[in-house]
């Protein structure tokens, strides 16, 4: 597979949390929230949970929540930000230089990100799956644009709609892989996505 150059991508568990790195008590406060709404999920539909139950659940005040989280969607996406992170540290996957690699191991992450996520086996979880997707996809977007900061299109594309038209891309192509039974190995998944994204990539990138 050609080198596709994307910019240096920094992409560590702070993707979605870039400040709770620097000051402990930032890091500890946030992780509660996190965990408190992973627990009420396992129970209540999202959409019924409220920030007041978050806040309840990890101990603090609604003031609290929202020094750190505009509303439970942005916790959502941080929440599977971290989990997205973690997941990429343990593949040893770095973005850490312009090229094709670092494309193709945002692909290997969503593959293994949505292969071990459970399947909707009941309302409760089927409920829940549209904010899942819709929070993987903003998490793979700013990963791009992170990339698209250093190194802007050259051929006319905006960055926005270049880093949204491949994030949509990657999790369309990287679901439908995780619910064919029968499925080939993530790599191979990998390679037939990168297929299809290098051209576009090329001509975001044309001279």
């Amino acid at each position: 597979m050609e080198d596709l150059e994307l910019g240096t991508v920094e992409v560590h568990a702070q993707a979605a949390d870039s400040v709770e790195a620097v000051d402990p008590r930032i890091k500890r406060t946030r992780l509660l929230l996190q965990q408190a709404l992973a627990g009420l999920m396992e129970r209540k539909q999202f959409d019924k949970i409220s920030v007041q139950d978050i806040a309840e659940a990890a101990t603090v005040n609604r003031a609290t929540f929202y020094d750190h989280y505009a509303d439970k969607y942005a916790l959502l996406e941080c929440m599977v930000g971290r989990r997205f992170g973690a997941l990429l540290e343990q593949r040893g996957v770095h973005f850490d230089g312009g090229c094709g690699s670092a494309l193709r191991g945002i692909v290997l992450g969503v593959c293994d990100y949505l292969a071990a996520m459970p399947k909707p086996a009941c309302e409760l979880q089927t409920h829940m799956e549209p904010h899942m997707e819709a929070a993987v996809i903003a998490v793979v977007r700013r990963m791009i644009m992170a990339g698209t900061v250093r190194h802007p299109p050259t051929a006319g594309v905006p960055a926005p709609i270049l880093a949204s038209t491949l994030s949509w891309a990657i999790f369309g192509a990287a679901k439908e892989w995780s619910r064919t039974e029968r499925r080939c190995p993530s790599e191979e998944m990998a390679e037939q996505v990168m297929g299809i994204l290098a051209p576009v990539f090329r001509a975001a990138y044309a001279d």
